[in-house]
């Protein structure tokens, strides 16, 4: 990369942290610090659940699905199931999370059950988002690292101290809007990576189109009925929707983007608009990968260690100087929205107020919201530099991951939205036992990642069912 690339990576960087630490003085509260005082409105709670939801797992990730020999678009079979999730959040959690003033979605299960439940969703919230987003950040900083010629241990701490900096002085504020102005630099940087693909391909989009078609690329759909296949009809609609409804429906990462709506008609309606945004994006990230399938037939297949360093490479050897930085801080926007601050909440909201400061005022609140966005900050940084053993794809491990919490705590909250009497342990203890059932389907098993959070959303909701009527029967 020449000097040019360098100097626009840093000045991007530099622009992020400025931007988010200029929200610092708005923040005064615990409330304003977290949800803005709900003063977000419906488009920007779309564009920021759609650059949320989208990381650099997505940007390396998703065309490296269609580049492969064997590969198709039958990742949008998820995206349908993403699309379905969102309408039933907006029939079923958002209209809860809006009846009352909340911080965390946790609080949902803390009113149904009490301690014990909500406890044990924060926690598993806590541990399994902070592990995805290191993997992410890991994801993040290897691109970074391939390009600029660094160790992918100093990217991981220029990025991760870059993320702590301006979550840290903006809260909600600087998360949210600047993942509005990432989504457009990393939208930005893949058109970039598209347009030298076609440029340095006879024919164009013709061309690339006619690939597609001759090599089986553009297929979408798989009714097979296969649990150890990732991206089938039956895995998209079924898994994706559990996903969904755990991510953006009981996740705090992404319920607290809803909970800044101005009102719950804009949270409902930016959720919903997010997934037709997110399909396409998937679609646009899917043709790129045919399209660089197209070029490299021609030009000559690169040597790739591993199949997401497909984007980095072409980057590297046919972006010229100037446009490979544009594309670089496009991949750095897709991996700088944080999830610190929705840790902290939890952190705060549902462990500090709850057994060690009850009665603690904004101010106190709020130092330790600091203190707790930057401990967070600090693991995913930990994380990410366990993650660089990874040998599997990025995108899968970062999903997967995902998976193994958010069933079990989905599965509360659908026994939550009952009207059936359910008591608090056998909540508990249900989630517990799905929790242990996914990791061992992880752990020992090659059922494929989208059935994680379908498979403990399920069991926590028929175990605990059974034993609240044993219990009653007793």
């Amino acid at each position: 990369m020449a000097g040019l690339d360098y100097l626009i990576i840093g000045i991007y960087i530099a622009l992020i942290i400025w931007l988010g630490s200029s929200f610092a003085k708005r923040q005064t509260t615990a409330s304003e610090y977290f949800l803005i005082s709900r003063s977000v409105p419906w488009w920007a709670v779309c564009f920021t659940v759609v650059a949320t939801e989208t990381s650099t797992l997505t940007f390396i990730g998703i065309p490296a699905q269609t580049y492969a020999a064997n590969g198709n678009f039958a990742f949008l079979q998820l995206a349908l199931g993403y699309i379905a999730g969102r309408f039933l959040i907006s029939a079923l959690f958002i209209p809860k999370y809006f009846a009352r003033e909340l911080l965390t979605s946790y609080e949902v299960l803390h009113e149904r059950f009490g301690a014990p439940v909500r406890n044990l969703g924060s926690a598993m919230f806590l541990i399994t988002r902070s592990s995805a987003d290191g993997i992410r950040l890991f994801a993040t900083s290897a691109v970074v690292a391939t390009l600029v010629g660094v160790p992918v241990w100093v990217a991981v701490l220029v990025l991760g101290v870059a993320m702590i900096v301006y979550t840290f002085y903006g809260g909600a504020s600087a998360v949210i809007w600047t993942d509005v102005v990432q989504m457009f630099v990393y939208l930005a940087g893949a058109l970039i990576v598209l347009w030298f693909a076609l440029a340095g391909l006879p024919g164009g989009v013709g061309a690339v189109v006619d690939f597609g078609e001759a090599t089986g690329r553009f297929a979408v759909f798989d009714f097979r009925l296969d649990f150890f296949k990732a991206y089938t009809f039956w895995a998209g609609m079924v898994g994706g929707v559990a996903l969904t409804l755990a991510t953006h429906g009981t996740d705090q990462f992404l319920v607290q983007r809803l909970l800044t709506a101005q009102s719950q008609r804009q949270a409902q309606v930016g959720l919903s608009l997010s997934g037709i945004l997110v399909f396409l994006q998937f679609a646009l990230f899917l043709f790129i990968g045919v399209a660089l399938a197209a070029f490299y037939q021609q030009a000559g297949a690169p040597d790739l260690t591993r199949g997401d360093m497909l984007i980095p490479t072409f980057v590297r050897d046919h972006v010229p100087a100037g446009l490979a930085g544009c594309v670089v801080a496009a991949i750095v926007a897709a991996a700088l929205s944080p999830s610190i601050n929705s840790l902290a909440a939890t952190t705060v909201n549902d462990f500090y107020l709850k057994y060690w400061q009850p009665d603690a005022t904004d101010g106190q609140m709020l130092r330790v919201a600091h203190r707790a966005t930057i401990a967070w900050g600090v693991v995913q940084i930990g994380i990410a530099l366990l993650a660089t053993q990874l040998t599997q794809s990025v995108l899968d491990a970062g999903l997967a991951v995902l998976g193994l919490g958010a069933g079990p705590v989905l599965g509360a909250f659908l026994v939550a939205v009952m009207r059936r009497r359910v008591q608090p342990w056998p909540v508990a203890g249900a989630m517990l036992a799905s929790w242990i059932t996914v990791f061992s389907v992880w752990a020992f098993t090659t059922v494929a990642w989208p059935w994680y959070a379908a498979i403990g959303a399920s069991m926590t909701v028929l175990l605990s069912l059974a034993a609240s009527g044993l219990r009653r029967a007793r």
